[in-house]
This record gives C-alpha cells, structure tokens and sequence, in this order.
C-alpha cells in the first residue's frame, strides 16, 4: 500500500535562487496547541547548477556540535559562496533540541532509530519519513552531524560505512577523511536498519557521519574542528571554492564488529582507567564498577577484548546495565581496502 503524502509542509522553495529562511512545518493538536505546528528550522543556499549538499543536525537533540555550527552556517554562507544547493537544517528533532534531550518530548521517539518513518505514525515518525521521501531525494550527499550527547564522550571523527556498492562506499570514505577531523572511521552500528544513515545508503547517495565530543555542550575546540569540517564536505564535493584543511595527522580507525561496544553488566559507580584517545592493549583494565549499596565490595573489572584506542566512554559516573561503557577502535594504515 502507498503512503499518503507527508503531512509536513515547506514554508521555502527549493528550487529557488539565492537564500532563503523558513520552515518545514508538521501539523499537531494538544493541550498547549490545538491547531499548532512543530516548526522545523530550514535554510537553503543555492547559486545555479550544481550537486546538492543535505547538512542535517540536531538528529538528536543533545548533541550540541552540530546544532551549533549549522546555525551558524545558515546566518553566515552566502549564495555567492555556493555552486549548486545546500540545504541546512540544523535541528531535525527540534521538539528534542528545544529541551535538550535525545528523544522527543512529544513521543518519546528517537529520530535516529525511527526511519524510513510513517506519515500516519507519531510526530518523530512524521519526521523521518518526511526526510526519507522528501528531503533525501533531493540530495547528492548528506552530512550528518552527531556527537555524544549528555551520555556519551566520543573523539572527534568522520565516519562510513561498509556498503555494497564499492563507488558509493568510495566515495563516502574519501568525504569522511576530507571532513579533516582528527580521526576517520569506518564505522559498525549496532542496529542499523532504522538509521538515517540507512535510508540515505539505500537511495543510493553519499553519506557522512560524524561524532565530535559529547558531554551534553560544546567546546571551542569541538565546534572549530566541525565548522572547518562542514567547509571541508562541501569544498571537497564541489559546492564552494577553496583548498580542504586537513589536521597535521589524521589517525585511521576501524571498527569491524560489535566486540568493539563494552557493555556493563552491572548498576553502580563507574571509574574509567583511560582516556579518550589513549592506546590499549587487549587485556587491559580499562573500567571498573563500584557496588554503590555498601562499602568494602571489591569493584567489578572490566577487560579490553582487543587492541586499539579509546573512541568512546560513558561521561556520567553512575552506570546501570546495558549502558556502553566505552568503544575501544582499532587503529588501521589504510580504510577501505
């Protein structure tokens, strides 16, 4: 059975010149609103012919990095600067951004974990289907800004993934390393089928991921590696002019499988033995968990399963069962070989 059109309008046209502020607007009735409208902030860019460039944050609603520069770069890119399209829409899950958290308000739904979407389904289902059947289409490739969000602490890094098709993999791979963070990654999800990256894949267009800090904010250095990066993404597929700023190194990073994720198996107080970024041996202690209900209980040892370096930890001490504890990525001399 066909969907029914998505009941999300546009307040721009994208297939206008020059540049233009508005929104993408959803349809909602509650007890604040009963004829309102989630409000999805959209810039557009464009300057003739060209490819078109998706750049998307806020995917969920802690993660500050991107939201940040994108709503710089939307009062800052002027159609002069641009050959082709680029669409900016910095908070996908703006009902989650506007009160600082992962999933939305309205739902409880996690964007990222919600696609290809529903346009009879809930608000974040209106959403992602909304972008999988209107905004996906329209783009040559995507960047999806992430970071770690309150829970998470992740170095900075551009990702891909493994895909069927070697030239769009190509292709994918080669923008993830000229977003020019510090890392490049070729990237294993845990659950991929109702990501975003997914939906993106599968209609067969160029997609970047990215993780660029975490803790719930940002810092200097996490929104001048993302601002330099976005720039980089669209010198590099032709939409500005200019020369791609690479780091004086760029560490490559692979993740084959899900033994990568540490997993708590217990609820209690959390000591990391590592850093982010700090080499580890298989074998290593690389966390411990304290039995907060009393004193005097030897902490729970958890061991790295393989060499590599911390990519990622949990930020808040206090851990219960099934949360990530760390990743730790294993460093590679070549990607996508």
């Amino acid at each position: 059975m066909s969907k029914r059109k998505s009941p999300i309008s546009a307040t721009v046209d994208f297939d206008a010149q020059g540049v233009q502020h508005g929104f993408l607007k959803l349809p909602i009735s509650n007890d604040e609103s009963a004829w309102g409208a989630v409000m999805i902030p959209v810039t557009v860019i464009a300057n003739g012919e060209g490819p078109t460039a998706l750049l998307t944050g806020g995917n969920h609603g802690d993660e500050y990095e991107g939201i940040t520069a994108l709503q710089k770069l939307s009062t800052s890119l002027k159609a002069e600067d641009v050959k082709g399209r680029v669409i900016i829409v910095p908070m996908m899950n703006t009902p989650a951004a506007q009160v600082g958290r992962r999933t939305s308000p309205m739902d409880g739904g996690n964007l990222n974990r919600s696609f290809p979407g529903d346009p009879d389904g809930s608000v974040t289902e209106k959403i992602a289907d909304y972008f999988t059947r209107e905004m996906v289409p329209m783009a040559d490739v995507v960047l999806d800004l992430h970071s770690g969000g309150r829970t998470l602490d992740i170095i900075p890094f551009g990702a891909s993934h493994v895909l069927d098709n070697p030239e769009q993999q190509r292709q994918a791979l080669e923008g993830a390393k000229a977003f020019g963070a510090p890392y490049a990654m070729m990237m294993f999800e845990l659950d991929a089928a109702a990501l975003f990256d997914t939906v993106v894949e599968n209609q067969g267009k160029i997609f970047i991921a990215t993780e660029l800090g975490g803790g719930g904010t940002s810092t200097p250095e996490s929104l001048a590696i993302t601002e330099r990066g976005i720039d980089n993404v669209l010198i590099h597929f032709g939409l500005k002019d200019g020369e791609v700023a690479m780091p004086e190194t760029q560490v490559y990073l692979d993740m084959p499988d899900a033994s990568c994720y540490v997993q708590s198996e217990h609820t209690g107080l959390l000591e990391l033995t590592h850093a982010l970024g700090d080499s580890i041996t298989k074998g290593d202690v690389i966390a411990r968990v304290y039995d907060m209900t009393r004193s005097g209980a030897e902490p729970i040892e958890y061991r790295a399963e393989r060499d590599g370096i911390l990519a990622a930890r949990r930020f808040p001490a206090q851990v219960n069962m099934g949360d990530t504890i760390a990743v730790i990525a294993e460093v590679v001399e070549t990607l996508g070989d």
